[in-house]
Formats: structure tokens, sequence, C-alpha cells
């Protein structure tokens, strides 16, 4: 194991702010708003891919071509003059890349087309992660392509499917929908049979369904019908999304290859450092960050003279499970901060009325109240339908490590399906042929957790499983490597599917806690569990994105805090909600169940926008319907996207449609009960922002929630930003302060958020020193301070504070809150200024921190 350490202390984002572009906000919409970023206080423009991506995208995580910026976005000119002009207002660039994977079927990935058409002798059949020897003796040789509407019997029957000559490929493909599939070359003769050129060829024979099937047989692929992928697919892919093929970038000429245009933008200056889109992806992740390192360090005496002389700034996006630490030895400055999400939100949860939810979520759905129940079904359902197949190819990789031959490949896929079931992280760091890094006590507590009840074969599976994972077959070494490689493979999808985008819909009890990165288990977090991974933060990653809100998350950073204002107050919302359950009865459908419902109904009190005209109402309605049918079909209990019942969708969407309608008296019982606790998720909003801004790590900020984020899952976290009315709003920002009275249209927040970041470009020093926990002997105030020479920051901001903040009306807590506290003996007998107005204040001690403002920021 590495154990050397990279120097990170020359590193100096500020903070970075990220932006999603896409055909409808391009390079040259970005470059016009440089100047608001600048007077924000961001340091650094953190942009979604910019490769080529499949045309159309939203996203561009189905990149096509490494090799070129995306015309759609402006094209590399486009970039040019949107970096150098971020560059005349300070502002740098990190660059999301995806090494992971690439969108193929289409006609528009022209590495995949050569694969479909040469087989394994295409130059870039190592590109993709292909089994050509499979199990399935008619796929040897061959690559499985299930993108088929229907069997492919009855597609051909259908017409569906022809032989044509394309133009743009200049090759003869056969046609399906928007699929091109070319034709093996040694066909080609037989095809043109005499015609003076291939475009001239009759191909009016191949409309038999018999010779066209005949002529499909031949092919370096096999088309089939796509509700087949799980159970068949002889290729790795993104999750289970057949349009996304995952990549082999542990090879050297493909490393090269998917960078050559990062490093090229790096070398230039036009970027200065890059987050790696899933890395658990990866074979080998570590390998793969010090590469990456490795490379970027050597351009950097390439890049301008003007700029400074910084290490590339390499962020990961990386869920760590419950206990698990980010390897220092990958050598990269931190993740994105889906940790940090979690941590902050888990700290605004009061665990003491975990019960109370616990028994009023069982008692509404009749589902479990134990998340780990919920995860082991979801694992278990994934690993049975849509990785069945790369389950089965990893138990005949063990398999061969059997050398008595006792065991049949069942046995070892029953071993992994236990392992699996009961293993909470994303994938181990093992690589089977040496026994460092060992998979590590999540794996070692699954793998006891799958001895129970295990026969007596599943119970030898698991020893030659776990004797592999421990790097103990170092005999067999590159049979065990493969074997391990793809158990992390396969471990890594199955926890994003099971989790995030199955049992995350199935369990209700409070929805804040169910987002991206988070333990949904874990009701609340301890300010002694969140002082702790903030020095190890302040160790190990001080670079470290801190995130409140991203691309990906199920619920934006304010519909979360005020859901959990809930916690605070569980007699008020299970009195209001039971009462909602009962007013709406008469327009309830018999499929709409109680543990659906409830989710509906937080969700309407954590979005519902503040004041809703007929226009706003309706928009809203919009919202919540799209909302409801993304949740019902990744629950995948009555429909999914694979198997959809329109009927009962239909039937969700008529009650939302209902209690929503303005003549039901519903509609005004839910904005009295949301508006009351508005002020609380404010106030639990305004902390999170202080948080963000001055603890170790480096804010983030995604596209537009400088105002209050009130959005929900894809693609209603993707809306379009009115950056006019957040540059006016910034222009016109004072104190704080006086902006806590008229704190509905979120002014407070983005002059909060400017006065932290000023603060930060200020005090540099400061906010790269020392972390230090502060004692408050009160469950309402939590405290902290940094250190750097003879200066320190003060921060102290109040928790659990829902009661106070209703009763005022506005996000303000008790009046009182630190009387009590008493400010250590080292820091007293100093000056104070308040690092928000830069007015002299005595020292933070047994007085009020908070009588007109949420937070103590203060500098002595």
């Amino acid at each position: 194991m590495h154990h050397d350490r990279m120097d990170r202390s020359r590193m100096k984002p500020l903070a970075t702010y990220r932006i999603q572009f896409h055909k409808s906000f391009t390079f040259s919409d970005a470059l016009k708003q440089a100047g608001y970023l600048a007077r924000l206080g961001i340091s650094h423009l953190y942009a979604s891919p910019i490769l080529m991506a499949r045309a159309g995208s939203m996203h561009g995580y189905d990149v096509v071509d490494h090799g070129r910026v995306n015309p759609e976005l402006g094209g590399e000119d486009g970039f040019r003059a949107l970096a150098a002009e971020l560059r005349k207002n300070g502002i740098g660039v990190i660059l999301d890349i995806v090494p992971n994977h690439m969108a193929v079927g289409g006609a528009d990935n022209p590495y995949w087309l050569d694969v479909l058409e040469k087989g394994r002798d295409s130059i870039f059949a190592n590109m993709f992660d292909i089994d050509w020897e499979p199990a399935q003796a008619n796929l040897r040789d061959k690559l499985l392509v299930p993108l088929l509407g229907q069997p492919i019997l009855d597609s051909i029957n259908a017409g569906e499917i022809s032989l044509q000559w394309d133009e743009r490929l200049g090759k003869f493909a056969f046609v399906y929908a928007e699929h091109r599939f070319p034709l093996r070359r040694e066909d080609y003769e037989m095809v043109i049979v005499g015609a003076p050129s291939p475009a001239e060829a009759d191909l009016t024979r191949f409309s038999e369904p018999e010779v066209l099937r005949g002529l499909l047989e031949q092919q370096n692929f096999r088309l089939a019908y796509w509700r087949s992928a799980g159970e068949r697919i002889n290729w790795r892919r993104f999750f289970d999304i057949t349009s996304l093929a995952a990549l082999r970038v542990e090879d050297d000429a493909i490393f090269e290859q998917i960078h050559a245009t990062v490093f090229r933008l790096y070398s230039e200056g036009l970027i200065d450092g890059v987050r790696i889109d899933h890395v658990d992806g990866l074979s080998d992740p570590e390998s793969y960050c010090r590469r990456l390192r490795a490379r970027l360090e050597a351009m950097t005496p390439l890049r301008p003279e003007a700029l400074p002389r910084e290490p590339a700034l390499i962020l990961v996006e990386k869920i760590l499970a419950e206990g698990e630490d980010l390897p220092t030895a990958w050598l990269v400055d931190g993740t994105t901060g889906y940790d940090f999400m979690n941590a902050v939100s888990g700290l605004q949860h009061a665990h003491a009325n975990e019960g109370a939810f616990n028994r009023l979520w069982t008692d509404l759905s009749g589902r479990p109240s134990d998340f780990e129940i919920e995860e082991r079904q979801a694992r278990r359902e994934m690993l049975e339908n849509a990785f069945a197949s790369a389950l089965r190819g990893a138990a005949l990789s063990f398999q061969q490590l059997d050398d008595e031959g006792l065991l049949a490949p069942t046995a070892f896929e029953a071993a992994l399906e236990r392992i699996l079931e009961h293993f909470r992280a994303y994938r181990t760091y093992a690589l089977g042929d040496k026994p460092e890094p060992p998979p590590g006590p999540l794996f070692e507590a699954a793998l006891h957790e799958a001895e129970n009840g295990a026969s007596e074969d599943e119970v030898r599976a698991l020893n030659i499983i776990a004797a592999a994972m421990r790097g103990e077959e170092a005999a067999d070494g590159a049979v065990a490597a493969e074997a391990v490689r793809r158990f992390n493979q396969l471990a890594a999808p199955v926890a994003a599917k099971a989790v995030e985008d199955t049992a995350f819909y199935r369990y209700g009890r409070l929805l804040s806690r169910n987002d991206v990165g988070f333990t949904a288990g874990r009701f609340a977090i301890s300010p002694e569990q969140f002082h702790d991974s903030s020095l190890k933060r302040q160790a190990n990653f001080p670079a470290a994105l801190l995130a409140t809100a991203t691309h990906d998350h199920k619920r934006g950073e304010d519909t979360r805090a005020r859901l959990a204002v809930l916690s605070e107050l569980p007699e008020l919302w299970e009195t209001e909600v039971r009462a909602w359950f009962e007013l709406n009865t008469p327009l309830r459908p018999p499929r709409v169940g109680a543990g659906d419902e409830y989710q509906l109904y937080q969700t309407l009190v954590a979005c519902r926008p503040f004041g809703l005209s007929d226009e706003a109402l309706s928009a809203f309605a919009r919202r919540i319907l799209a909302w409801r049918e993304k949740s019902l079909k990744e629950a995948k209990l009555e429909t999914s996207w694979a198997r959809p019942d329109a009927a009962f969708e239909n039937d969700h969407a008529e009650f939302v449609r209902a209690i929503l309608d303005p003549q039901h008296p519903f509609l005004a019982r839910l904005e009295r009960f949301s508006g009351t606790l508005a002020p609380a998720g404010a106030l639990n909003g305004l902390v999170a922002t202080v948080l963000k801004c001055t603890l170790p790590g480096v804010p983030d900020i995604y596209q537009g929630t400088e105002l209050w984020d009130l959005s929900l899952v894809d693609p209603d976290n993707r809306r379009p930003v009115d950056f006019h009315i957040r540059e006016e709003m910034l222009a016109a920002a004072g104190d704080p302060a006086t902006h806590v009275k008229d704190w509905r249209d979120g002014q407070v927040k983005l002059a909060l958020l400017a006065r932290l970041l000023k603060l930060r470009a200020e005090e540099r020093e400061i906010f790269a020193g020392a972390y230090r926990p502060l004692e408050t002997g009160d469950a309402h105030l939590f405290a902290f301070a940094r250190t750097a020479g003879h200066k320190t920051l003060f921060v102290a901001v109040p928790l659990l504070s829902a009661e106070a903040a209703i009763a005022r009306g506005i996000p303000l807590p008790d009046d009182r809150l630190g009387e009590a506290f008493a400010l250590p003996e080292d820091l007293r007998a100093r000056t104070w200024r308040d690092g928000l107005t830069g007015a002299d204040v005595p020292p933070p001690d047994n007085r009020p921190l908070f009588a007109d403002f949420p937070a103590a920021v203060f500098i002595s």
C-alpha cells in the first residue's frame, strides 16, 4: 500500500460554481455570467462534461467522441472564449470528465460501430469491457446488442430491420429505428453481386425474413430483445443502461486516447483541474488517480507562464459508506461533497424523535422502519434481474479458483449474492493478485453475514471468494485478479441501482435523509460526529468540495432543509398528516397506497413555493406529477421503467390533480402548514450555507442555488436559471441581517453567500487554518474555531431551532441562544469583529449570539 502524501498546501480554490451545459445553455451563455460569478466570489467554474456527447444531450455524460469539444455547446473555439473571459475575471475551470463509459447504440460512436463491424478483430475491441467467451455458446466471439423492442424474429417479420447502404457511414448497415449495425466486410461481395457500386446494389432479396435472418446470424453481433439484457448481456454497461458501454481505461492506450483532449486543455491553461465521474466504476481507482496525477503534474511546466504553478485539482465523485474513508494514497484532493451533504443534513435532524418517525412510517405504509431490510431486498432484486449476467460472469471467474473442481457455478452465484446483499460499500479496492489493499472491514462484515444459513457448498464458495479478495490466491494471480475485478465492478452498480434508484423510493420514513451519498438508515448525526468528519477532512482533504446540492440530488438543498424541520415536530406532523389522509379519502383511487401517499405529502410540504398564484400552482402541479411518475417507477413495486403500469400511474396522477384542485380544502391546509414550517426551513438553509463556507473544504454552489432551492430530482433540478434576477439581487445585497425580515425572496441567502465568499478571499489564511471544535453544552448551539498564526475565526450557528423560528415567523432562533456559552479562556481576551458586517463586536461569551441574524462569524 502506498503511504506517500501529496503536498496540498499550494492549492487555493476559494469556491466553485457548477454549471450544467447543454444546447440551450452554451459556452456563450456562461461567458455572459463571468462578471456575476466573480462578484459573487467564485474562484472556479465547475463545468459539466463538455466533450462530444450524443446530439441533444442535456448532461454530457453520454460521450461519443473524447477527441472533440461538443459543437452543440460552442465547440473548442467557444470554450476557449469562455475560458479567456473567466480568466480575465480571475476564475479558473474544473472540468467534469467521464473515463468510465461512452454512449453506444444509435449511429454516432465510431469506435462502437467498428467493433460491431469487425468483432474481436477491431482495433477498438479492447476499448470496451466485452466478454468474448461467455457461457452461452451462441455468443462466443459475438457482441449481444439487446436494443430491439421485441424478440428478433418478431422484429424481422414486422419489417423493423432492414439492410441498407448508409451514405453517411459509407457502409452497408442493418437499420433499426435510429440504430445502425454495420455489415461484416466479408459479406460485401455477396451483397453487391455485380452492382457497379455498393450504393447501387439490389437489396430486395434481404427483405425476405429468412434471408435477412441468415445474414444477421453471420455477423459479429447478435441483435436481441432489450428485456434479455440483464440475463444475457456479455459486456459491461454503466449501471444497467444499455446505451452506455463501460470503458477499459486501465489499458494504457485507451487511457491516453480518452484523456488526450483533457490533457491538451490543461497544458494550454484552459482548465485547472478535473472531476472524475463515477470513480468506483474503474477497475483500479488508485492506479487510475495516481496515473492521472502524474500525467497532469508532468504538464504543469507547459502551462502559460502567467498562471500560478499550482498542482491540478483532482476531485472524485465517490459515495462513501458509513465508516469508510477516501484513501489518501489516491493522491486526489477529495470528493465532490456527497459526504458533506449527508453530514450537514444529519446534523439538522433531531435524533430523539427517530422512534416516532419509525412508528408513523410503519403504521401508515406497512413497510419496515429499518432501511437495512429495504436495501437487502433491493440488492437481491438487482442481482436477480438487471445484473444476472454480470453475476454469472463473476461466479464463473471465481469458479476457476476452485482447485478441486467440486463446486458448480450456481454455488458461486449464490455465495456472491449473499455477500453483495450485505455489502454496504460501493466496492472494495482489493486487486486479487496481492494482499494490499485488503478488501476491508465492510467486506469482512458482509462475508460474516453471508455465512449465516449458507449451505455447505455455499460456504466452500464463500471461502474461495474470500481468499481471492484477500490476495491469498497468488499462485493464480491473473485469474484471481480478474475475479476480484468482476466483483468490484459488479458491486458498484448493484449498490447504485439498489440503494439510490430503488430503496430510496420505497423507504419514506423521512425523505430528507434519502439522497445521493446519504446513509438513509441513520436518522441524525451528532455534533461530535460532525466535528470528527471536519477534523478528518482538514487533515486529509482540505480542498474537498462541500456540496449541498448537485445535478444528481433527489431533493434540493432547501427542500431537504424544510423537511428536516419535521424531525423536530413529530406530534404536530403526525396530527396534520393523518388529517390530510382523512380529508383526501373521497378522492383516493384504490391503488394509491398509504406509503406512496405519505411520500407525496412530504414532497408537497417540502417544495411548495412561497405564494402560489394560479399560474404558479399549475407549474407546481406539473413538477409534482413528473416527480410522482419517476418516484413510482424507480420504486419498482407496482410499475417501473422496464414494465410500466399505465393505469396505476394514471390513478396516482389523477389523485395528485384532485388534491391540488383549489376548490378542494386540502390545498389551503397544505399552504398553511407548509408556510408555518417555511421560516424554520429557511433557518436550516442559512445555517447550511454558513457551514459550507466556513468549514474545512471548498464551498460548491450548484447553479441557481444562491437563492432558495426548492427543487426535486432531475429533470426538476436542471431547470433554467434566471441569472438576471440574481445579478440584480447581488447588486442590491447589503448586510445579510437587513434581508432577514423579507427572507422569502431568497436575497438573504444570496447576501450571506456573497459576504462569506468575500471573507474567504480576504482571510485566506484563516480558512486554510486548523479546525477546533468548541463545546457548547447546548443541543441548540453548534460552534467551532479556525486558527492560523495569531488570527482566529469563530463560527456559531443554531441547531434544532424550529419552534423558535416558527413562533417568530422569520428564520431566527431563540434570541437568548448563546447566553450560556462560555468561550474558551485563551480566546476571551481578544478584540473581535463581525465577519459579515466588519463592525467591532464584544467577545462571543455568555451573551446572545443571534439577535438579528442566525449565525455568528467573528474574527480576531
